[in-house]
């Protein structure tokens, strides 16, 4: 498996707390499940946002193009 190595800063007491959970050789992989986890999440969310506004965008034309035929009339 290729990868990057980066340096993140963890205050003290979530470092301990970190290492006694996953173990001294498993902060790696517990951190990049997390991250790739966050990712997948923000991802579904941003998903549904997009979602909403173009029904909400579409419900909007669909009034106006209703108001428009109906001033027509």
């Amino acid at each position: 498996m290729t990868g990057r190595n980066v340096n993140i800063y963890f205050q003290e007491e979530t470092y301990n707390k970190l290492r006694s959970f996953t173990g001294e050789r498993k902060i790696s992989r517990f951190v990049n499940e997390a991250v790739v986890e966050k990712l997948s999440k923000e991802k579904k969310k941003e998903k549904v946002e997009l979602r909403e506004k173009l029904i909400a965008d579409y419900k909007s034309t669909a009034q106006s193009k209703k108001m428009r035929a109906e001033d027509k009339v």
